[in-house]
């Protein structure tokens, strides 16, 4: 288990080091080929243009540096495993039962969301560019039907574990259930994906967790993953944190949250998501709570949503909201992982 521990963090720390140097190269690039963020001037959401039109310019996409370090390694270990048996097999973290679905749906989503951020960029699509919600919805789906398939007939995975309580039979059910965690994890990503540094900082905590939660399960290779996220992250928010010098876009939102909801029913631990991503739980609610109230009683509850923009609008400073909220994953992650453990330890 030491060795398996020492591999995890040589590896997140290969990837923090790949991901730092490579990012200066790749923001320079998004600078030279003027691939800009376009600030949509939505009549429906004036506060947010408001507060965010100065930003009209900054470099977006810069989540390829995440999802790009991540499979890059993946696939400079699995090659030389192959080509050089032996000592690069400690390094390779490439397995099917592990890792192949976090691996490909970080691939698939990662290259639809940059379609979108292209679309974005050159104004073509509805309220300034980008995809349609539906057109959104309809890629989550797809992803997430692609995933239910694998688990469900690859896999044969039919089973949810309750904390505390034990495991259950669910059967064709867990089909549905899998489906509403990876949509839901890819627009909870996409809308907290607001400001400077919130989203790399709140999933940094979550990739974190479930990396630990991997690890005590035995899925080393699955726990590497994780941690080479982990590493990737902390470079990007090296760069990313206010004032940011690129954006993540729905390339990096997109891919992340995917992600986190595959890694998440991969150990099992799809009931404390809420708790390993709160913040992510407090922004989707909060636009839902918005439409319903506009619906049913014709006004708003909040100034603008996602809620971080609430808090903008009240005079927070962007940082200030970031660090509390980052504050609010750290609390959320750690009373998650006390609840695993005593999960395992109760029975």
């Amino acid at each position: 288990m030491n060795a398996d521990a020492v591999r995890v963090l040589i590896l997140m720390g290969v990837s923090f080091c790949t991901a730092l140097i490579v990012t200066p190269v790749v923001v320079s690039l998004l600078h030279r080929w003027r691939l800009g963020k376009q600030i949509r001037h939505n009549s429906a959401a004036p506060i947010y243009f408001e507060l965010h039109k100065k930003k009209e310019g900054t470099p977006t996409m810069g989540g390829v540096i995440i999802w790009m370090t991540v499979l890059g390694l993946a696939l400079i270990f699995l090659a030389l495993d192959f080509f050089f048996d032996g000592f690069w097999a400690y390094f390779n973290f490439v397995d099917r039962p592990q890792t192949y679905l976090p691996i490909a749906a970080m691939l698939i989503a990662g290259l639809l969301g940059m379609i979108d951020d292209l679309l974005g960029i050159v104004r073509h699509g509805p309220n300034g560019g980008g995809l349609p919600i539906r057109f959104k919805f309809l890629m989550y789906l797809m992803i997430a039907l692609l995933g239910a398939w694998w688990f469900w007939k690859k896999l044969g995975w039919t089973v949810l574990g309750v904390p505390f309580v034990g495991d259950f039979e669910i059967g064709v059910w867990y089909v549905p259930l899998f489906i509403f965690i990876i949509v839901a994890s890819a627009f909870s990503a996409n809308e907290t994906d607001g400001l400077d540094g919130l989203l790399g900082g709140t999933t940094l905590f979550t990739f974190g967790s479930l990396a630990v939660v991997a690890f005590v399960l035995g899925r080393y290779d699955l726990a590497a993953f994780s941690c080479v996220v982990v590493g990737a992250l902390l470079a990007s928010l090296w760069f990313n944190i206010y004032p940011a010098r690129f954006f993540m876009g729905d390339t990096g939102s997109m891919a992340l949250g995917i992600t986190m909801g595959v890694i998440a029913m991969l150990t099992d631990t799809v009931l404390l998501l809420p708790l390993f991503a709160p913040v992510l739980v407090f922004e989707s609610l909060s636009v839902i709570v918005q439409m319903v109230s506009k619906k049913a009683f014709g006004r708003k509850l909040f100034l603008s949503t996602p809620i971080h923009h609430h808090f903008e609008a009240k005079g927070w400073h962007e940082s200030t909201i970031t660090m509390r909220l980052w504050i609010v994953s750290a609390v959320g992650n750690g009373l998650g992982l006390v609840l695993f453990f005593l999960s395992r330890l109760a029975q």
